[in-house]
Order: structure tokens, then sequence, then C-alpha cells
């Protein structure tokens, strides 16, 4: 097999008690962010965040059951095959519904290279 690289979303590592797995470590990904949240139904821990300070936008694509995100004043409703980009300015937080959600997350900055977290490092790259 050429330069592909083949996980599945159940096998990838998790962190935060299996909470978001980390797709783009696993996947070698370096060019830009990408995890798998799986949010149980009442998850009310997801950090209501922005990237200003980074300049990174992200893509939500909801892949199973359904939640509300909270972005720039806005609620929005989302269930499972709908994709939401919020730009870096915005705070935004996610609520699962009532059958929690699977979200695949992808983030980039337009205005530079794209910088892995230190906690989204497998612990081999840490």
């Amino acid at each position: 097999m050429g330069d592909i690289t083949l996980r599945r979303i159940d096998e990838l590592t998790a962190i935060h008690d299996g909470i978001v797995k980390l797709a783009g470590a696993e996947l070698g990904v370096e060019s830009f962010g990408l995890q798998v949240l799986d949010f149980p139904a009442g998850f009310a821990h997801y950090p209501e965040h922005d990237h200003s300070e980074d300049g990174q936008e992200e893509v939500y694509v909801v892949l199973a059951g359904s939640c509300e995100l909270k972005a720039g004043g806005e609620r929005l409703a989302l269930a499972a095959g709908a994709l939401a980009r919020v730009g870096p300015d915005l705070r935004r937080s996610i609520e699962p519904g009532p059958d929690g959600v699977r979200i695949l997350a992808i983030g980039c900055s337009p205005r530079g290279a794209y910088e892995r977290p230190q906690d989204f490092r497998l612990a081999a790259q840490a």
C-alpha cells in the first residue's frame, strides 16, 4: 500500500475518558487538526472556546446523533449529515442531543501552518 494510513474510529487513541479520539495524530495528518468527538447525552463539559489567538477555523461534521451548536449568539440544531463551519473569533460550544452525538471536527488556520496542540498528540510523539 502506498502513502495511506487506515484506522477505525473505535480503535483510535482517545483522551478525556474516550470523549476525544485523536484521528489526526493516528493518521499522521500534519496540515490540519482532526478529532472525533463522542459526546453522550447530557454531556456538558465541552468548553466554550474560540480560536482568536491561533486563527483556526473549525468545521464540525455530524456523523451520528444530534447536537446544538452555540456560536456567535446563535443556536443551531445539527443532525447526522450536517456540516457547520465556525470562524476563529466566534465563541462556540456543543450540547449533545438526547441520543448523544459523534462529530468529526476539522480545524486549520488560513494564516499559517497547523500546529497540533500538546494534548492532542500521541504519547509517542509528545
